[in-house]
């Protein structure tokens, strides 16, 4: 006789590249108003600081998966981002020691129902249902930080139908990884399987049924994600 009413939930986790073994995702923490120029191509005010949202670990989708166009929506919107796997944490930790406590890095897609989002914004009220909904987060393999590095340099870049659509630099965050971690760590407890989305930069935009998305940053390989009909 099972312990449960119902069956527990199965384990989410992403692939490892060049490793066997998988990482269990324990909580999507994401990072918004982290480029400036995305800041302004959406109107907000540059001198806030970024805003910290979650996603539902089961948001998580494979590479080279599709995905339905989102319910309840008609501007289903991309946003290439960083991902940082943690594999400790704890509760205020240190800007110097933040590193310390990363996995390996991804390459996502923040996913987001955008008239949902401006909205409830327009509002005051929060972007749960804009942001964390099912599929929400498509994320390739985490590539440890022992083979390739702390990532803080370099290009990331994503095409729909192979055109560029977004292109900029790592180093064109407001906050770097280790600034994130620590003011995360401020107001949470962080912990192993914890994944960060890091912020997108400018030239998010609308998807339609058919589009295929690939997503790159230099070091991290690519992202695949085909956007099927809405179910």
């Amino acid at each position: 006789m099972s312990d449960y009413l119902v069956s527990p939930p199965a384990t989410v986790s992403l692939p490892i590249a060049g490793d066997t073994r998988r990482f269990p995702v324990r909580r999507i923490y994401c990072v918004g108003r982290n480029y400036l120029d995305h800041i302004r191509e959406l109107g907000n005010d540059e001198k806030e600081p970024p805003v910290f949202f979650t996603k539902p670990r089961d948001a998580i989708v494979q590479d080279g998966e599709t995905i339905p166009y989102a319910l309840a929506t008609q501007n289903y919107h991309f946003e290439l981002e960083l991902a940082v796997g943690l594999h400790s944490g704890g509760i205020r930790i240190a800007e110097s020691e933040a590193l310390s406590h990363v996995a390996g890095y991804a390459v996502a897609l923040d996913m987001t129902r955008r008239d949902l989002q401006r909205a409830l914004a327009d509002k005051g009220k929060p972007w749960d249902v804009a942001k964390g909904f099912d599929h929400s987060c498509p994320c390739g393999p985490l590539h440890l930080a022992k083979d390739v590095g702390h990532v803080a340099t370099g290009r990331i870049h994503l095409t729909v139908n192979g055109q560029t659509r977004q292109d900029a630099t790592l180093e064109q965050m407001i906050w770097n990884v280790p600034a994130i971690i620590a003011t995360l760590s401020q107001q949470f407890e962080l912990a192993a399987g914890d994944l960060i989305l890091t912020g997108t930069p400018a030239g998010v935009g609308p998807v339609q049924p058919g589009d295929v998305l690939v997503g790159e940053i230099a070091g991290l390989g690519t992202l695949t994600t085909r956007i099927g009909p809405q179910a």
